[in-house]
């Protein structure tokens, strides 16, 4: 057994298909079956069953690919540690985000943190779904993940930093502007633009709606997008009516003529931080993991605890707090939490968008 083989192996499990692993390895099927047999022969037990696509894994192949995958993944975290050493530098922090979190929620956090580190360099990965992100936290690409707060991910920590209230975008000569509140009711048959289906933004938006005692709202859409700035953009052109979360870090001349109407009654929508293990993360990760938390208004010794930590705070940014004005985290401030309609145009507050 080789480390090589754990890692096809690994690989494997993850993409169930071995044509798919030998095209990414540049190397045979008959290759890739050769090291998952030399494994079964060690383990004594049938690691891969065929299904009808692709492969996966036993109840022994389970057990053998989570500890393999952990394992790996912490020994890349550290060979990327130990190249840090030997370059003699200041380290490197390696973070994985969506293609417009680095303006929404770490710019002003960046530039304090190479004040404060000067020497440590800062290396961000672009990925378009929360699931990507996981997977390149788990393989130990990258230490730090920001993302849209889901369901529990095996091998993963996920550390809630803000809670962002739900907004409706919409024009500014729209009849619905000048509303200082719209009801989750109110939303079905109003002109979506809608987030993609894979979204985990979506999925808590959805299951939502579709728990409220009116019943599911099925808005109608014939628009659909990959992240949050495209849809206040087609809202703006009016295109349509986009549901969105109230984000930091946009200025208000990038969308002067639109409107941000508040959603009563809705449960904010969690982000913050994946990892694999907060107490293993390098110290330089850690600083600006905090810096950036620290920006935002949240609590550096709340997103320590993760979901493994204060279950009361956890729940509450899970959605356990249905008030939309507990939506807004501290230091973000913002019209929406306080319940009035906000305007991205001069003189209002601010709507930020990211990966969903």
């Amino acid at each position: 057994m080789t480390l090589d083989d754990l890692r096809v192996f690994v690989a494997v499990c993850e993409a169930g298909s071995l044509s798919a692993v030998a095209r990414n390895l540049g190397c045979t099927q008959s290759a890739v079956s050769q090291r998952i047999k030399r494994l079964e022969r060690e383990a004594g037990s049938r690691l891969l069953e065929r299904r009808p696509r692709g492969v996966a894994p036993t109840q022994a192949g389970r057990i053998l690919h989570r500890a393999a995958a952990d394992g790996i993944g912490g020994l890349d975290l550290a060979l990327h540690r130990l190249a840090d050493l030997r370059a003699g530098d200041g380290g490197t922090v390696r973070v994985t985000t969506g293609a417009t979190t680095v303006r929404h929620f770490m710019s002003e956090a960046v530039v304090a943190f190479r004040a404060h580190h000067p020497h440590v360099n800062l290396e961000f990965r672009t990925e378009s779904s929360s699931r990507r992100c996981f997977e390149v936290v788990a393989d130990g690409s990258s230490e730090l993940a920001w993302i849209t707060i889901g369901p529990p991910v095996p091998g993963i920590e996920q550390h809630p930093v803000v809670r962002l209230p739900w907004v409706l975008a919409v024009r500014a000569d729209d009849p619905l502007a000048g509303r200082e509140r719209i009801e989750p009711e109110e939303l079905a048959g109003i002109r979506h633009i809608r987030l993609p289906e894979n979204s985990t933004s979506r999925m808590r938006l959805d299951d939502h709606l579709s728990h409220r005692e009116a019943g599911p709202v099925p808005p109608p859409s014939t628009t659909s997008v990959a992240d949050w700035d495209t849809a206040l953009l087609l809202a703006e052109l009016g295109v349509g009516h986009a549901v969105v979360p109230q984000l930091p870090g946009l200025h208000a001349s990038v969308h002067p003529a639109l409107r941000l109407v508040p959603i009563a009654g809705l449960p904010p929508l969690a982000t913050g931080w994946a990892v694999r293990r907060w107490e293993a993360l390098s110290p330089a990760a850690v600083a600006f993991a905090e810096t950036v938390t620290a920006g935002l208004g949240g609590d550096t010794g709340r997103v320590t605890a993760g979901l493994g930590g204060d279950t009361e705070t956890v729940a509450a940014c899970l959605g356990g707090d249905t008030e939309t004005e507990k939506g807004v985290p501290v230091g973000l401030g913002g019209e929406v939490g306080r319940g009035r309609a906000a305007t991205a145009g001069p003189g209002g507050g601010e709507a930020g968008s990211v990966r969903p």
